[in-house]
């Protein structure tokens, strides 16, 4: 029969804390650290592709074991270690756990511990240092070790945690109940089949020991899910790349691994619109008597210029990223009771614009089923009432999400744009070059002034008309749908929902949550990602698609840069934070 001792339990424990006597303990209180205690930053969904939210989180597909394994991660959270811990790191703990520690503290017939599948080497000091500074006491702090008390080797955080609690309830041999708080119901489903087969085992002759079943209840705390500050986040995650590709070829078995990369991918470019102006343009929907609101989505926050990545000419002509456009609704209409929209113009004649549609347009809402791109089969427009004829300011923007993936030796910016090679395709402007060559009309709708025919195609030296160039392509603090990034911010002011990032039953497919020993599949390398399919129509919204059908949530905003050196040309080799760091982000 084997040996159950609270000598041979401490040796779980990273820290050095005599245990209560085995007859003293009647409870025992399990407390998992991430997302139930402390609301550990995830990958953030509108910052990444639903791809790149996953793959950052597999273990396998850094060298360094990625999100869940690199400590710099957690030491971000908020305005980093220095900053966060005199201030124990305030509004990134879940209170109402908290509140249940100081009572399992108070409990003198209660064991308290703390349970992490986080690696042991990496994150003991570090779990340590931010428990202390809240001031809360366990009687165990245990992480995952390379290796077991007993030379056990884990493959899965479950396997660990099964391991660690059955030891616990041996010891504890008296102990009549164990409370576990755990925030994931993969795992919360685990434990709770776990514990009806331990009390099963313990009703049998060849019981490892003489125990009663324990009354076992696993608590299924709601996710405190949290993220770093954009800015923030890229820098560690561009670190964490460098990182890995500096092991490659160093004779670890990542040594085959590609290197890898962040690139850029541009859903549209457009005028984009503040949620201030955009309340008050939704105002000018009617929707149709009886019909639930549910049924509809509002948007009303652009007015588009290309449904792809913007090729350098047509940004320049546009004034380039971050130039302001002020614009007038001129006409309202509705398309087949599906999708509400506004023609709108620019409030000075001068004004040089560029749209794919037929004329400027802002989609103001979508029924369910309707796609944006149809808003250019309109006909009929209604004049708008002079109070209704509403000013607002836009600025030149793109809806863009950032992904991980190979570093492709000689891949231009543009190329780098696309994560699917067989469908990038040149922009209707290049295929316009082509035309006139063989005398062929143009295609696609082109860029016009007020009172012009707005279809009709400008004189070849027409590009003199227009204003901005190469020196207003820098994405500096211009515009966005969003207010760009300053530094860190402040506590709290960038901690998001989380919105499907972590999955964990919700449907959220790429974009799920990948725990620490939920992925087995290695990671797959190429061209696949988000954006599979460019011939999608893109998305003019922010928002999760509550049923709509969204390709990513997305920044309409100014991106953060990217740490290295040569940026979408395969030679992104420099460290993390040195440089001047890519425009475009």
């Amino acid at each position: 029969m084997a040996s159950y001792t609270i000598t041979g339990l401490k040796r779980w424990s990273c820290q050095n804390k005599e245990l209560p006597p085995v007859p003293q303990v009647k409870a025992l209180h399990i407390y998992d650290f991430d997302n139930t205690l402390f609301m550990s930053p995830l990958p953030n969904p509108k910052l990444w592709t639903g791809p790149t939210v996953g793959h950052l989180q597999t273990q396998e597909s850094f060298a360094n074991g990625g999100w869940w394994h690199d400590h710099h991660i957690l030491e971000a959270t908020g305005e980093g270690l220095e900053k966060e811990e005199p201030r124990a790191w305030e509004g990134w703990w879940n209170e109402q756990i908290v509140n249940l520690v100081e009572l399992s503290m108070q409990q003198k017939d209660a064991l308290t511990v703390l349970l992490t599948g986080r690696g042991e080497h990496n994150f003991a000091d570090l779990v340590k240092r931010i428990v202390a500074s809240k001031k809360l006491q366990f009687d165990m702090v245990c992480l995952k070790p390379r290796v077991g008390p007993n030379n056990q080797r884990f493959p899965s955080t479950m396997l660990f945690k099964k391991a660690l609690l059955e030891d616990i309830v041996y010891t504890y041999k008296d102990a009549e109940e164990i409370r576990v708080y755990e925030d994931r119901p993969k795992h919360t489903k685990g434990f709770r089949e776990y514990f009806e087969q331990l009390n099963k085992s313990l009703l049998l002759p060849t019981a490892p020991i003489p125990r009663k079943p324990i009354t076992a209840e696993v608590i299924q705390v709601a996710e405190g899910a949290a993220n770093l500050d954009p800015v923030v986040e890229t820098a560690e995650v561009q670190r964490m790349i460098n990182s890995h590709n500096a092991s490659l070829g160093a004779g670890n078995t990542f040594s085959n691994s590609p290197r890898l990369q962040i690139k850029r991918t541009v859903y549209f470019t457009g005028y984009l619109i503040s949620p201030a102006d955009t309340a008050k343009l939704v105002t000018l929907i009617n929707l149709p008597s009886g019909m639930p609101q549910s049924e509809v989505k509002f948007l009303a926050n652009n007015i588009l210029i290309t449904p792809r990545p913007c090729p350098k000419s047509i940004l320049d002509k546009v004034g380039g990223i971050g130039n302001k456009v002020i614009w007038q609704i001129t006409g309202t209409a509705v398309y087949e009771n599906k999708i509400w929209a506004a023609r709108v113009a620019p409030m000075h004649s001068n004004t040089t614009f560029y749209s794919e549609n037929p004329v400027p347009i802002v989609v103001l809402a979508l029924r369910k089923g309707a796609r944006p791109i149809d808003a250019k089969n309109i006909q009929n427009w209604q004049p708008v009432s002079a109070e209704r004829q509403f000013i607002f300011e836009t600025v030149v923007g793109e809806k863009v999400q950032l992904r991980v993936e190979q570093e492709v030796e000689g891949e231009g910016e543009w190329e780098s744009l696309f994560a699917n090679k067989s469908n990038r395709r040149r922009h209707p402007q290049e295929d316009d070059e082509n035309a006139r060559s063989q005398n062929l009309p143009p295609t696609g709708p082109q860029h016009g002034r007020v009172g012009a025919d707005e279809n009709r195609r400008p004189h070849s030296n027409s590009n003199n008309n227009y204003r901005g160039g190469t020196q207003n392509r820098g994405r500096g603090n211009g515009g966005g749908r969003h207010a760009p990034y300053n530094g860190r911010g402040g506590r709290g002011n960038n901690r998001g929902s989380g919105g499907g990032g972590r999955g964990r039953g919700r449907g959220s497919g790429y974009g799920g949550y990948k725990s620490l020993d939920d992925i087995t599949d290695s990671p797959k390398y190429g061209q696949g990602g988000a954006y599979q399919n460019q011939n999608l129509q893109p998305s003019y919204d922010d928002s999760p698609s509550q049923g709509f059908g969204t390709q990513g949530e997305g920044y309409n905003a100014v991106f953060p840069p990217i740490g290295g050196t040569g940026y979408g040309n395969g030679n992104n080799r420099a460290n993390a934070g040195a440089g001047v760091l890519p425009h475009g982000f």
